[in-house]
């Protein structure tokens, strides 16, 4: 099948996602409701027992943390929706149509950068209410988004290859919080590592998600507590990596469910 109907067909089925969000209004909560519930907890709640070292207030630190957490995240609404169409069966009867079957999770992860984009527009909008401001120019800022809407897209084919493998909705919703909730939380992303204890502390400092909170706090912020440049560049190297290896498997894993 030519790259051309690839294309076509992974533009339908992203449209047909969106059009499923004002049918299924709750599907926005956990882009919205959720991610608005995090920020105030921890701005409110745990920010004045934080100390953050370098930042004018715990808003500054949180803010990063709480968007790549959430945008992170954002590829459930993938899992549980690739998982129900399979116990639907129409996985099943989108492999007996004349398309691409690449198109079945494309576009869903292209639908998810949409979905995203209202995220980052809700959190930061929160953000800047709760006291985080911007310290870098425009430029950089943009940075930041791009490198957030790619991280979203990586975790969209990392929730599609939970959602296949998983078998059900509720199972890939276990699934996901129990492997990726540990690591965002065991990361740089609500304190800074070096109060953590031994051994904690360095696996925080690998994480990939510390490196991902230092890219934008770096890219947001700037000035002397935010980390170097470094972990930007390591950041989209990630980025590719996980989007690489997540989409290779999806792939994998939905053409031997649907030959199944």
């Amino acid at each position: 099948m030519s790259l051309r109907w690839t294309i076509a067909d992974t533009l339908v089925l992203a449209g047909r996602q969106l059009r499923r969000i004002p049918r299924q209004p709750d599907l926005l909560i956990g882009y919205t409701v959720q991610p608005i519930m995090f920020v105030l907890l921890f701005r409110y709640v745990f920010g004045g027992a934080i100390s953050t070292p370098g930042y004018d207030n715990y808003a500054q630190f949180l803010m990063p943390g709480i968007i790549v957490q959430s945008i992170a995240f954002g590829g459930f609404v993938t899992a549980l929706a690739v998982a129900d169409d399979m116990s639907k069966g129409l996985i099943d009867r989108f492999r007996s149509l004349p398309m691409s079957r690449i198109a079945v999770l494309a576009g869903r992860s292209i639908a998810d950068i949409a979905l995203n984009a209202l995220q980052l527009a809700v959190l930061i909008g929160v953000g800047l209410a709760v006291g985080f401001s911007f310290g870098t120019d425009v430029g950089r800022v943009v940075l930041g988004l791009v490198l957030l809407l790619a991280l979203g897209y990586a975790f969209s084919w990392v929730f599609a290859l939970i959602g296949l493998s998983a078998g059900s909705a509720e199972t890939s919703n276990a699934i996901g919080f129990t492997v990726i909730f540990p690591l965002t939380f065991a990361s740089g992303a609500f304190v800074p590592p070096a109060t953590m204890p031994d051994g904690l502390r360095e696996f925080a400092e690998a994480n990939p998600f510390t490196t991902f909170v230092d890219a934008v706090r770096h890219l947001f912020i700037g000035g002397e507590a935010a980390p170097a440049n470094s972990d930007v560049w390591m950041a989209f190297v990630w980025v590719v990596v996980i989007t690489v290896i997540a989409a290779f498997l999806a792939v994998r894993k939905y053409r031997s469910v649907s030959a199944g």
